[in-house]
């Protein structure tokens, strides 16, 4: 039976409506709250794991850039959440989207870049001419590295839908081998399966990593401009 093998990427629909926005949705229901004064380990270690990130996304920031961690901080769990549910059987993934991505990468960016012409104008214009350009190279540079200032975005969101939508198809064709093995030799079956079971560990690994990365660079990105 051939099989479409971007079909789980299709934006799912109910009724014949789109549901994307309850799939968005539906990950930030899944972080546990505490209301007692003695939280559990589970709150308690979500607790630590979130202090330690942000410690590290905001160590380098200044007072206006930390203002910025509540924000980033629930963008990095939404990601992670999101990408981890994607992992699981019949489930859709809204991160391999880049319209998804996009429209994550291009408000933080842009409010990034905003806020560093309008609190530090010279530094902001100073990024598009290193200092001891040649004169005939100036407008070559300034062309580079207007460009380079625009792609961010796009880079952010590309990075992002490619990581995850490349692991979830290297799972689907090796989880196709094993299915279609299982009748003609156990032994590559078995092996095949522990190649999957160890993809399936490293796209768990991936999926934590790429919400990390995405974060950072939006905080580096940040950085530069406060």
């Amino acid at each position: 039976m051939n099989e479409n093998l971007f079909a789980s990427f299709i934006a799912p629909t109910i009724l014949g409506l789109p549901a994307a926005v309850l799939i968005i949705l539906f990950p930030p229901l899944l972080i546990p709250t505490s209301k007692y004064l003695i939280n559990n380990r589970l709150i308690t270690t979500q607790q630590w794991l979130i202090k330690l990130t942000s410690k590290q996304m905001m160590t380098m920031h200044n007072t206006k850039g930390r203002t910025w961690s509540l924000m980033l901080v629930s963008l990095i769990i939404f990601i992670a959440t999101t990408n981890l549910l994607g992992l699981l059987p019949h489930s859709f993934t809204p991160t391999t989207q880049l319209s998804m991505n996009l429209a994550m990468a291009i408000p933080l960016w842009a409010g990034a870049v905003i806020m560093g012409f309008r609190s530090k104008i010279k530094n902001a214009l100073a990024h598009f001419l290193p200092q001891g350009t040649p004169t005939p190279l100036i407008p070559m540079l300034v062309i580079i590295e207007t460009i380079s200032l625009l792609i961010q975005p796009m880079a952010l969101a590309v990075r992002l839908a490619a990581n995850i939508t490349a692991g979830h198809l290297l799972m689907h064709l090796i989880g196709s081998a094993t299915l279609a093995m299982s009748t003609i030799n156990l032994p590559s079956t078995l092996i095949i399966f522990t190649i999957l079971i160890l993809l399936t560990i490293l796209e768990i690994a991936v999926a934590l990593i790429q919400a990390y990365v995405f974060t950072l660079l939006v905080s580096l990105y940040l950085h530069d401009n406060t």
